[in-house]
């Protein structure tokens, strides 16, 4: 889950003093913790324990796993129903996502408590690391972009992990079992669940094995069940990615600015597809010190898709295009440097993989109308090649089955989501009956932090009515302006 970059100010307003002394909730026992908050102004202080759960729920007395477990408590009385977070990627841990959102959930946590665990595979969860060459927990795209390469990727992974791990048990169905065994331990017989982007897969599962158990869901960026994870991911990011474009087009700023970013992005896609463009130097973004690398499709391809998930940054994608199509790939080349350094700490890429093979290999399959997108069919070949060698655990037959029912269901969508559109939200609330999808204009992916959408999720947590939301208040969001320079938009 991506997010703009006020959430940072936002998490400043939830600093505490440290929680003081062991305290229990259920039969877990508890001390005080800070969560990770890198790049963020304060840490949150939480309460942390650990919890040993079997690696296959079906043999109880095998390996085990533990689990890492945080309890950010409320100030006051807390309600019996805590709040637990399912994290996105898949792959990220909530313990770690929860900071980036904790302003969000502000409003929530008057009455109650936020319960985060590390998803199985993640965190510190027993995390399914895969280490490149230089350290990077992912399968990166350089110069050896090939299915081949990312399928030796896997092997090698998977010969590291195996040595301690069976990696066919860490797949959504195995973290609804851990999230239910937790429930159990902290003693609370319905919870509320937030997932944000593949959380709101796991929350959807979850509600459809446990229906008893679930007080309100909230689904934050949408992946429905009959959705196949990564199909479409393509074809989604260059719907955003023209919707952007047809911003800058309607700004007289932007265009005698910029000129025109289809034609940009175009020109910048010719020039990569030229074997001899020569090594461009620029300073790395974290270290500082100068680097010299050849400008590649590949890092204009995670550069558009990551941009395009927070309204902020895609608001920079058509000058960063501007200053590529004349020459200057310095900007490109830092910003993707970037990005892929903290996907590839924030994701864990085994645990991914586990997920992915599992519940979408068998289903996943090549576009060929993806080929002449930006992403083109290359996140499909890789993942296809990777899954030829990765082990799969079992998939419920139900599995993308939509969950139905009269669960009180709230899903939050951005409008130029380049992931997970609005589209999906309205799939998967058409079998509920208490459920509204709320479309928040303008904006990108797991927008829960934006204007008064934290109220309204406060709100709806508390009644449980999400058709009883005055959302009139979002009337007033609005995309950002189109970027025109490097200090912004025109005044």
């Amino acid at each position: 889950m991506r997010n703009s970059l006020t959430l940072g100010l936002l998490c400043a307003l939830l600093a505490a003093t440290p929680l003081a002394g062991a305290r229990s909730l259920g039969s877990l026992q508890f001390q005080p913790c800070t969560l990770p908050s890198e790049g963020l102004p304060d840490p949150v202080e939480a309460l942390c324990t650990t919890m040993q759960v079997p690696e296959n729920h079906a043999a109880p007395e095998g390996r085990k796993i533990e689990l890492a477990i945080a309890w950010v408590p409320t100030e006051a009385d807390a309600e019996p129903d805590p709040v637990f977070l399912l994290a996105g990627g898949p792959g990220q841990a909530a313990r770690e996502a929860f900071p980036q959102v904790a302003g969000a959930f502000r409003e929530v946590m008057r009455s109650r408590n936020v319960i985060l665990v590390d998803q199985r595979g993640t965190g510190a969860s027993n995390p399914l690391a895969c280490r490149d060459d230089e350290g990077r927990n992912a399968f990166t795209e350089g110069a050896e972009a090939t299915p081949e390469a990312a399928r030796r990727f896997a092997e090698r992974c998977l010969a590291e992990l195996s040595k301690q791990n069976d990696v066919r048990y860490f797949t959504t169905t195995d973290y609804i079992a851990d999230l239910e065994a937790v429930r159990a331990a902290i003693g609370a017989e319905k919870i509320n669940l937030y997932g944000g982007s593949y959380g709101t897969r796991v929350g959807l599962q979850y509600a459809k094995r446990h229906p008893a158990r679930v007080r309100t869901l909230t689904i934050d960026s949408v992946v429905p069940n009959d959705l196949v994870l990564g199909s479409e991911h393509a074809s989604n990011l260059d719907a955003a990615l023209q919707a952007q474009w047809a911003r800058c087009a309607a700004d007289t700023a932007c265009t005698a600015a910029l000129e025109d970013p289809v034609a940009a992005l175009a020109a910048v896609r010719a020039a990569l597809a030229d074997p001899n463009l020569a090594p461009v130097r620029f300073r790395d973004p974290t270290s500082g010190a100068w680097r010299e690398e050849r400008p590649s499709m590949a890092q204009l391809g995670i550069l558009l898709r990551l941009y395009s998930y927070s309204p902020m940054t895609a608001a920079a994608l058509p000058v960063i295009l501007a200053q590529a199509r004349d020459g200057d790939y310095a900007p490109l080349l830092a910003q993707a440097s970037l990005l892929m350094s903290r996907v590839g700490d924030s994701i864990m890429h085994g645990m991914q993989l586990s997920v992915m093979c599992t519940e979408e290999g068998p289903d996943l399959r090549e576009n060929p109308a993806d080929a002449g997108t930006v992403m083109g069919p290359e996140f499909v070949r890789f993942t296809q090649a990777q899954c030829e060698v990765w082990p799969r655990g079992e998939r419920p037959a139900d599995f993308r089955a939509p969950l139905t029912g009269d669960l009180p269901v709230l899903a939050i969508s951005g409008e130029l989501d380049p992931v997970t559109p609005p589209r999906y939200g309205d799939r998967a609330i058409e079998g509920l009956s208490n459920a509204r999808h709320l479309v928040l204009k303008g904006q990108g992916h797991t927008p829960l932090a934006v204007g008064c959408m934290p109220r309204l999720f406060a709100q709806f947590i508390e009644g449980a009515d999400a058709k009883q939301l005055d959302a009139k208040c979002l009337d007033s969001l609005a995309a950002l302006p189109p970027g025109t320079g490097l200090h912004g938009w025109e005044p």
